[in-house]
């Protein structure tokens, strides 16, 4: 008897369906709720449930198989939550953040720079409270001085029981071990015939996409969601 192969297509959503913090654009999105009409879909995110609705809307995000955002600490099957963490940072940490922001010479600093969620905490030197200009400034101000690169390996260096990773445009996601992106991918195999392809914008070392990205059959590293659409066309027409 053959083994029939399930393809399961698991997509980051900032800088990969969307872009960074804005809403899904329209043609996109009727393409790929169409795509998700057809396929099995999934969602990790380290943004929480009502940030990746605003993004993508609830009817894209109600046709997944499953959501996991705050990177898998809670996970969603349209409206019913699933698992939800209660883990938080110890002060310790929360305390060096506030020192690294110190060091930071980015001028603009716009505060909600520590924003707690569900099974993690995202750091962001310019703040989540930055406007769209001055998040465009400090991602310029990083590729030049490589900011968030030091502070990763310095919060690595400092802490063994977190894991800390690059994620979005400017900040950083940290968790307890073993407990970013990566768990979502042993809930999504869930059989030895299924063929997972991940899509996300940061699949290199360090970056939030890479450890979930390396356990799946196939990693699609994009820099938009232009690169996420032109794949899933050539995938379609395999």
């Amino acid at each position: 008897m053959l083994n029939i192969l399930t393809r399961k297509f698991v997509f980051d959503v900032d800088g990969t369906l969307t872009q960074s913090r804005k809403v899904i654009e329209k043609d996109f999105a009727k393409f790929f709720k169409t795509f998700c009409e057809t396929n099995l879909v999934y969602f990790v995110t380290g943004s929480d449930k009502p940030k990746t609705v605003e993004q993508i809307g609830k009817t894209i995000f109600n046709s997944a198989q499953l959501s996991f955002n705050c990177a898998g600490n809670e996970v969603w099957n349209k409206n019913y939550l699933v698992y939800s963490s209660n883990w938080k940072p110890d002060q310790e940490i929360v305390n060096y953040l506030e020192i690294l922001l110190d060091e930071s010479q980015f001028p603009e600093k716009t505060g909600n720079h520590i924003e707690f969620r569900k099974g993690m905490v995202n750091f962001s030197i310019p703040g989540r409270n930055c406007s769209f200009k001055q998040r465009e400034q400090y991602v310029d101000w990083d590729s030049k001085t490589q900011e968030r690169k030091l502070f990763y390996n310095k919060i690595k260096d400092k802490f063994d029981h977190i894991d800390v990773y690059i994620g979005g445009e400017t900040g950083l996601d940290i968790f307890k071990k073993g407990f970013g992106k990566s768990q979502a991918i042993s809930k999504i195999r869930t059989e030895k015939t299924d063929i997972i392809y991940y899509f996300g914008d940061q699949i290199f070392p360090g970056g939030n996409d890479y450890d979930a990205a390396i356990l799946c059959d196939y990693s699609i590293n994009v820099n938009s969601w232009l690169d996420t659409y032109n794949s899933l066309l050539m995938i379609r027409e395999e």
